[in-house]
């Protein structure tokens, strides 16, 4: 079982990595987006988003989505970012789970742009990522994890 941080801890997981040439998912086995879109039931569904799949397709399901992985194939792709704080913007409650190839030093900003899970390709870096995300006690800017900047939190 793949293992990645969720809730501030190491935890292990069901789901296995998309078969992208499979016509539909596997079982355990997260869909890929056109797997996805050809589920007659999305109720309590998952997918994992690739970059250039965008978010548009997954707007109008969002409340039956429970997981959305979004897949970082390079950490300097920066498109995940975007889409993570696209769907919290459009109201996504599930998890959002960043998938693939980012850093440690990256998990801080990912959970900021409103990912709540976060899996290594390479899982010997999930200890320096748990590391990260208390790094910083405090933001300048508003973000999706908080919204108010600095000088409207103070009183």
């Amino acid at each position: 079982m793949p293992r990645l941080i969720k809730q501030g801890q190491i935890t292990s997981d069901p789901w296995l990595p998309p078969e992208a040439e499979a016509e539909t998912a596997p079982e355990s086995h997260l869909p890929t987006l056109s797997q996805w879109l050809s589920l007659a039931d999305k109720a309590g569904s998952a997918v994992q988003i690739e970059p250039g799949d965008g978010v548009s397709e997954l707007l109008p399901a969002l409340d039956a989505v429970r997981l959305v992985a979004v897949n970082f194939p390079l950490f300097t792709d920066g498109r995940g970012f975007s889409y993570a704080r696209e769907l919290r913007e459009r109201g996504y409650a599930g998890e959002l789970r960043a998938v693939g190839a980012f850093l440690p030093d990256q998990l801080h900003y990912l959970r900021r742009c409103g990912f709540d899970a976060f899996q290594f390709s390479d899982e010997s870096r999930l200890e320096a990522g748990l590391r990260q995300l208390d790094i910083f006690s405090e933001h300048y800017q508003g973000a999706i994890d908080d919204p108010q900047p600095l000088f409207r939190r103070r009183q």
